[in-house]
């Protein structure tokens, strides 16, 4: 029996209200964009690389160059999605490609934060790092599993749209290990509230 979800089930997550928010800002540039002849998948290629660079200066200890950097390339990560839907090309693969790209780009952010460290002799900071990593992660397999199973997993007090928020602003500020280590309890804590609620679902099956 497929359970019909609730109105907390269905609320937008922080990414989807940010989205929607900057819906009229981000559809003249999106519009823009598609006139020069690029593709979305070319601006999620560019986002990818834009953290990937920003990451490299991170591990050197530049944060602020690479928080700006990041910074920069959060509006990039929407621009991909507004430009395919005004082409009247949205897909699941564009959406797939998209996803994969975002924890790609996560990870890589977490890595230069965990060389940092580790080059840094700070091995208690590189475990933060790397418990920050778990929980980002698990977050997004927790939903994505949650969903190819028919449930809903849409709750969480740490997205993916916070734990920007949050760890961004602490790199810029320099003071990087404070935002991983509210990304470390409050995203494996998110993964856990999601897990409870998929079994609340399951229950009611």
């Amino acid at each position: 029996m497929q359970v019909k979800p609730s109105t907390e089930e269905e609320r937008l997550t922080p990414t989807e209200y940010v989205r929607g928010f900057f819906k009229g800002i981000l559809t003249p540039i999106a519009d823009f964009l598609n006139r020069l002849g690029l593709y979305p998948n070319t601006i999620t290629l560019i986002g990818l690389i834009g953290s990937t660079v920003g990451a490299i200066f991170v591990a050197r200890g530049d944060f602020l160059i690479g928080g700006l950097i990041l910074l920069a390339m959060g509006p990039i990560d929407a621009l991909d999605g507004a430009m395919a839907r005004l082409r009247g090309e949205p897909s699941d693969f564009g959406a797939f490609v998209d996803s994969v790209t975002d924890r790609y780009s996560e990870l890589i952010i977490m890595g230069g934060l965990l060389a940092y460290y580790l080059i840094a002799n700070e091995p208690l900071f590189a475990g933060l790092v790397f418990v920050a990593a778990v929980g980002s992660v698990m977050v997004s397999y927790t939903r994505a599993r949650a969903e190819s199973l028919g449930f809903n997993a849409k709750v969480g007090i740490l997205t993916r749209m916070e734990r920007y928020i949050v760890l961004i602003p602490s790199i810029l500020l320099g003071y990087p290990h404070i935002g991983v280590g509210i990304v470390a309890l409050l995203a494996n804590i998110t993964a856990l509230q999601r897990i409870l609620f998929v079994r609340r679902q399951a229950r009611r099956r």
